[in-house]
């Protein structure tokens, strides 16, 4: 006798869902949000200061009636030139260089960082091509030296998977050693630099935080930076310090990152794990629910 058998049971594997797609469509969505509200808090300002800043050059050509528009756009034209240099335009010719061996030396904190404020760089040939090599093997070097550097200190934290393996009374070690050096890195070098910032720079303590974080991120984006105020006298070695504590605050910021996205994958890997169990049961109870299938005998 022929049968032919039940109904065979559907292969799991094969609908498992992975979080890679989800991944990505959370990505994306977080890049629109971040648009949307950008868009939302900045656009009106930008237009209010781009009117003021055209009423204030009308004003300036109404009292100085000796120029002419074209003029002062030329003027502004010298300035923009100046600033895309490195000169700041504000005071007078006996501003301190900005090449310097302590600006030197945080500017090349700032290129093997991958920082790149943007208000200094190099304008000589020589110094450009020099640029390109020492970011060309500064880089991989920084990288090597801050993975090392987090490796030492991670041999000491916690991580997802050890958090996983320790028995309850070390989880709690563990836990209780991470928050302590989340605690005190955050002290070190977010909390209290900018208390310093604020009072060498004259800035407020927000602008001082907004500083310290868009630096240890390594975003950069130039709007603020130490030791660029003409009208101040800065200590010979104040940007140096700097340079260094941008360092150290690099590998403690890029550890938390670390451990940040690991457990956002390891959540995202549960959550898909949990939907591959629903799947799997629901075809298991779809299954049990059908009939069985009449056997058909053949004869011979």
């Amino acid at each position: 006798h022929q049968q032919s058998g039940s109904m065979p049971l559907p292969s799991i594997h094969n609908r498992q869902i992975s979080w890679t797609p989800l991944l990505v469509v959370g990505y994306i969505w977080y890049l629109l949000l971040g648009a949307v509200v950008f868009h939302l808090l900045e656009k009106q300002a930008e237009t209010h200061f781009r009117d003021q800043f055209q009423l204030k050059k009308l004003k300036f050509l109404q009292n100085y009636t000796c120029l002419d528009r074209q003029a002062l756009e030329q003027f502004v034209q010298v300035l923009m030139e100046a600033r895309e240099k490195g000169v700041n335009p504000e005071g007078n010719s006996m501003n301190s260089s900005n090449w310097d061996f302590s600006n030197s030396f945080f500017f090349a904190g700032t290129v093997v960082t991958t920082i790149g404020y943007g208000n200094q760089s190099p304008s000589t040939v020589a110094g450009q091509i020099f640029c390109v090599f020492y970011a060309l093997f500064g880089v991989p070097l920084n990288v090597a030296f801050l993975n090392q550097l987090g490796k030492v200190l991670n041999a000491h934290l916690i991580t997802p998977e050890r958090w996983v393996q320790k028995p309850g009374h070390a989880q709690v070690v563990q836990t209780l050693a991470m928050a302590i050096f989340v605690t005190t890195g955050t002290l070190l070098f977010l909390v209290f630099p900018p208390l310093v910032f604020s009072y060498v720079e004259g800035w407020s303590y927000g602008e001082g935080f907004y500083f310290t974080f868009i630096t240890l991120s390594t975003i950069g984006f130039g709007d603020y930076v130490v030791g660029t105020n003409p009208n101040k006298h800065y200590i010979p070695v104040y940007k140096s310090l700097t340079a260094i504590w941008i360092l150290l605050g690099l590998a403690w910021l890029a550890l938390v990152f670390n451990v940040g996205a690991d457990l956002m994958e390891k959540f995202l890997q549960r959550k898909c794990h949990k939907s591959d169990l629903s799947l799997e049961e629901e075809a298991t109870t779809k299954l049990e629910d059908e009939p069985e299938q009449p056997r058909i005998h053949i004869p011979n």
